[in-house]
């Protein structure tokens, strides 16, 4: 019977990582691993797939477009899609179990699905990974400056320079719509624009707006208010400014006093002042924010997007356990990252992790070879044996394709003599070492 060929595509928006993308992406994940424990963030999973109403109504209608549902049950109870973010799954784990100690800090590192178009330049895909932490339990401004400082010590680590995290309060922005004169119901779609005023000019989001039918008198409070900047975007509002606008607001207030305290935590924490500033036009799209927001972009690279994004949402975990419970978190995304890093050139050739090769000089030397590979890994040594016992010359060739920096010759003359003969395939150089000497040398490379 004959196979029928089938064309090897990939879905669009997803990708294949092969190693020489893997080990970083792996180191990356590593050193965000390292810093969430330090702060004493605990590790969780949650599924894939998640219950569609549980999803739903959660992040505003552009969000919910581009959740991906699934052929399974549609229109029943039990209809189902693949997590959004991994923010309102979190929420759904805190509402079913009211035991955890709290306040609790959790950190999880998962895969989530968009229905977006693909941009691989500016990091996003249809598949990506979030690398998310969230406390929840205290409405301390502490807790969110933790978090501000975690994401500045983990980019500062991975070796980014000049990034800039964008703070900002969702009760300013919603004094900033009773200051314009509008219903608080509006605060989502007028959120919605501000959030663009960073990537198009303030005449498209004044025309967003209008297209919204939002009155003109309005829409224009927003153009006088923020200054323009020389790209034609809007420049920035000083904190001065905006608290001499939520003068007489009382949400607007307590935004403004929410937002000092949290600067005054991050002097506290050293964290160098270049690296964040107060942006009133900083918005976040997501409908679940209820106070400090913030966001990193890198503003010599605008066309990657934001690197990381967060805020406090006091009132989501209710949603599902009917329990106001204060909450903050971020999101890191691994994707933009790593895809950041590349642009950058921040990041060296890594094919593998082996440190050894091992040759087989001949069928009668198998066993030797086996037996040092064996020791080697045995020491905690990444130690690779060829397989086959084909010309040297083949095998310093598989070493120097891969990578692989040193290569152990055990020849008859080296069996004999109780040694091992290293290669080192970057500069030729030979040396012979004891067994013991070997793996001595060997556990310092």
């Amino acid at each position: 019977m004959a196979v029928t060929k089938i064309e090897p595509r990939i879905f669009k928006g997803a990708r294949d990582f092969l190693p020489d993308e893997m080990i970083h992406r792996e180191d990356i994940i590593k050193q965000m691993r390292a810093v969430f424990q330090k702060y004493g963030f605990e590790p969780i999973e949650t599924p894939a797939i998640e219950y569609l109403n549980v999803l739903t109504g959660k992040y505003g209608e552009d969000a919910d477009r581009l959740i991906y549902k699934l052929n399974y049950k549609t229109g029943t109870k039990d209809e189902a899609a693949l997590h959004y973010d991994l923010t309102v799954p979190f929420s759904r784990v805190i509402a079913m179990h009211k035991d955890l100690t709290k306040p609790f800090r959790r950190y999880q590192i998962q895969p989530v699905w968009r229905a977006d178009t693909p941009q691989p330049k500016q990091g996003r895909f249809r598949e990506f990974y979030q690398c998310d932490i969230d406390a929840i339990g205290s409405k301390s401004m502490l807790v969110d400056a933790e978090i501000i400082c975690i994401v500045n010590e983990i980019l500062t680590a991975l070796g980014f320079k000049g990034f800039l995290i964008r703070v900002n309060n969702r009760k300013v922005l919603n004094g900033f719509v009773q200051y314009m004169g509008l219903d608080e119901s509006l605060t989502g779609e007028i959120c919605r624009s501000i959030d663009k005023l960073d990537k198009m000019p303030m005449k498209e989001v004044v025309q967003e707006l209008l297209s919204k039918n939002i009155p003109v008198e309005n829409v224009v409070k927003l153009s006088e208010i923020f200054p323009p900047g020389a790209d034609g975007k809007v420049g920035r509002i000083t904190m001065a400014k905006a608290e001499e606008l939520m003068k007489g607001i009382a949400i607007g207030e307590e935004g403004i006093t929410e937002l000092n305290q949290l600067f005054a935590y991050l002097g506290c924490m050293n964290i160098p002042k270049e690296n964040f500033v107060f942006d009133m036009s900083l918005a976040r799209g997501l409908d679940y924010y209820t106070g400090p927001i913030f966001e990193t972009t890198l503003p010599s690279q605008p066309h990657i997007g934001s690197l990381t994004g967060g805020g406090r949402y006091d009132n989501l975990i209710s949603s599902f356990s009917g329990v106001d419970t204060p909450a903050v978190g971020t999101t890191l995304g691994l994707d933009r990252i790593f895809s950041a890093m590349q642009q950058l050139g921040m990041l060296s050739k890594a094919n593998t992790r082996t440190k050894i090769l091992v040759t087989v000089f001949s069928k009668d030397t198998i066993l030797n070879s086996l037996g040092l590979t064996s020791s080697l890994r045995n020491a905690g040594i990444n130690a690779e044996i060829y397989h086959e016992p084909v010309k040297l010359k083949s095998q310093f060739s598989y070493a120097d394709k891969k990578g692989i920096k040193y290569v152990a010759i055990i020849g008859e003359d080296e069996i004999k003599n109780g040694q091992v003969t290293i290669k080192d395939m970057i500069t030729g150089e030979q040396k012979i070492y004891t067994n013991e000497e070997l793996l001595k040398w060997a556990s310092g490379i």
